[in-house]
C-alpha cells in the first residue's frame, strides 16, 4: 500500500528519508529495498508528489528486523509470513508465538545440518588417512602405480 505524502503537513509522519539515506543506514542496496517493497515485506512506503519513495523510522526498523531474521537463516517466504501475522495482530502473543515456532524449526534444521556436516567431516578425515597411507606406500615402492 502506498500513500502520497501530505504536502500541507510534511512532518505528519516523522522524518522523511530518501532511499539513499535508508540504504546508508541499513547497508542494503536500493534494489533490495525496492524488492522487499514489491514482495510486501515493506508495506506502507509513502511517495512524494513526484513519485519518489519516502521512508520513515518504521520502515528502517522493519528493514533491520528483516536483516536479523535473514541472519538467522529464515527465507523471505517465512519472513513475509511473520510480516503478515504482524500486520494483522502487531507485536502480540500470536506473532511472538509464531516467531518462536519458526525459530524452533530453524534450530532443529541447523542441528540436523550440523550432524550431517560432522558425519561428512569424519568421512573426509578417513579418506585423507587412506590417501596418506596410499601415498606413503607408493613412496616406499610397496604400492602399485
Amino acid at each position: 500500500m502506498n500513500w502520497q505524502t501530505d504536502p500541507e503537513n510534511p512532518a505528519s509522519s516523522g522524518p522523511e528519508l530518501s532511499i539513499g539515506q535508508v540504504c546508508a543506514q541499513t547497508g542494503l542496496s536500493a534494489r533490495t529495498v525496492r524488492y522487499y517493497e514489491e514482495l510486501g515485506l515493506l508495506p506502507g512506503v509513502r511517495r512524494r508528489a513526484g513519485g519518489r519513495r519516502v521512508y520513515g523510522p518504521d520502515e528502517v526498523e522493519r528493514l533491520r528486523f528483516i536483516q536479523r531474521l535473514q541472519l538467522l537463516g529464515l527465507p523471505l517466504a517465512e519472513i513475509r509470513e511473520l510480516n503478515d501475522v504482524h500486520a494483522i495482530a502487531g507485536s502480540t502473543t500470536a506473532m511472538l508465538a509464531r516467531l518462536d515456532e519458526v525459530l524452533a524449526q530453524r534450530l532443529a534444521e541447523l542441528d540436523a545440518r550440523i550432524g550431517e556436516l560432522a558425519g561428512l567431516r569424519d568421512e573426509i578425515e578417513k579418506y585423507r588417512a587412506r590417501v596418506a597411507s596410499r601415498a606413503g606406500a607408493l613412496r616406499t615402492g610397496k604400492g602399485k602405480s
